[in-house]
């Protein structure tokens, strides 16, 4: 396994590693990103040939460069942070409590940015778009946008392009082609009873015992498809019932999150869970049946068959070596919606935020024998998870350069 020479690759200048700082430094959540937006219309302003749009279904930002005749491209990044308590140390964590770039949105927007500096100095022919989209984590931001007639008020693509930071070693990228990462579902559960004193249980209908019982025997409806490719995820993240030792509560309530790779697939196992959770209210007696809400719906991301293959040789090409991947994520996304909605082909990559340093030969054996990141290393999510920027940002700026030129000199 190889990875690019960050010592040869484009140096970054202090300008841009001083975006990133700021970004970092600042956080916002979903649908709350309006100093983000400030910065990146500033940004984008003060390259020549871009026009500017801000406040694009709701916090978004759209930026479009002219060249001439010829095809329309989007780039896409994502810029809002986590609910999370950062925990990395660095001098320029984020000075807002409770919010983190723990995905690595801030990369993906510098990394934009400085692509959108590069394409500017040497103004291909054909437009770029580039798409600065809020709420990602949400799964609202992208078709916030697209409600807000994305397609209508700018040049429609020919082809969307993305990429996201992962603990993987700076400057390696991973695809596929076809689907690339999961559909996701929050749901909410919520059990209701009969309260008490803890005292005497024969007294209650315990929602706390019913909710326990359905995350004990919820994963049965995962186990029973291990043998299925791609088989779904169900996890419970979360769980509350009540306030004192010695009081049996009125209700429970569970967030669970699933994982699907098709829509039968999700129907399956949405259906599935409700039966579950109905079950187990009838069996423990309840007063009413469960509630159960699904929200915060992402849908498959998939690739498009050829265009991906095409981009990922064009990477490779370029300097930026591709490790092709076996069976697609259980991460989510909601950036396939644009092409969905374009009608047109949409390829999305993930691509190294760690100093390949390092990385031992254990470690790369068990990416390329078993297609998994070593768990010492924070991921994705974690508020330990902090990408390497002055490696990591020249690969993702050469890789968003690379893809978007050879799609732009595309005639047909």
């Amino acid at each position: 396994m190889t990875t690019t020479d960050t010592a040869a690759a484009p140096a970054m200048s202090e300008h841009w590693q001083q975006v990133y700082r700021q970004l970092h430094s600042h956080p916002e959540l979903s649908g709350q990103e309006h100093g983000t937006a400030s910065l990146v219309g500033a940004e984008l302003r003060a390259l020549e040939g871009w026009e500017v749009t801000t406040g694009v279904g709701g916090t978004g930002v759209v930026g479009v460069l002219q060249g001439g005749p010829g095809p329309v491209v989007w780039l896409r990044a994502d810029m809002d942070g986590l609910p999370v308590q950062e925990d990395t140390g660095l001098e320029y964590a984020s000075r807002t409590a409770g919010v983190m770039h723990a995905c690595g949105h801030d990369t993906h927007v510098t990394a934009l940015l400085g692509a959108c500096a590069q394409l500017s100095e040497d103004r291909p022919a054909g437009t770029v778009v580039a798409i600065f989209q809020p709420a990602e984590e949400t799964g609202a931001g992208a078709q916030r946008m697209l409600d807000d007639r994305l397609l209508e008020r700018f040049p429609k693509p020919a082809i969307v392009l993305g990429q996201h930071v992962a603990p993987l070693p700076a400057g390696l990228a991973i695809s596929k082609s076809g689907p690339l990462m999961a559909a996701s579902d929050s749901i909410r559960v919520r059990f209701t009873g009969s309260g008490g004193h803890g005292s005497q249980p024969h007294l209650a209908v315990d929602p706390l015992l019913m909710a326990a019982s359905f995350v004990v025997r919820m994963q049965s409806l995962t186990a029973r498809q291990a043998a299925v490719p791609s088989g779904p995820v169900l996890v419970a993240g979360s769980l509350h019932a009540g306030s004192r030792p010695n009081i049996i509560s009125e209700s429970a309530e569970l967030l669970l999150t699933l994982r699907t790779f098709s829509d039968s697939q999700r129907d399956g196992m949405l259906d599935a869970i409700a039966r579950l959770a109905r079950t187990e209210a009838e069996a423990a007696g309840a007063p009413v049946p469960p509630e159960f809400a699904p929200y915060d719906h992402f849908p498959v991301t998939v690739n498009t068959e050829g265009d991906t293959e095409r981009i990922m040789a064009t990477l490779t090409d370029g300097g930026v070596p591709v490790l092709p991947m076996t069976h697609p994520l259980t991460g989510s996304e909601d950036f396939g919606t644009f092409g969905t909605a374009a009608g047109c082909p949409s390829v999305f990559w993930h691509i190294g935020g760690i100093d390949p340093t390092r990385f031992t030969e254990a470690d790369q054996a068990l990416m390329l024998t078993e297609h998994t990141i070593p768990p010492r290393f924070p991921s994705n999510h974690s508020p330990r998870f902090a990408p390497d920027p002055e490696k990591t940002l020249p690969a993702m700026i050469t890789a968003m350069v690379t893809a978007a030129r050879a799609e732009l000199a595309r005639t047909s």
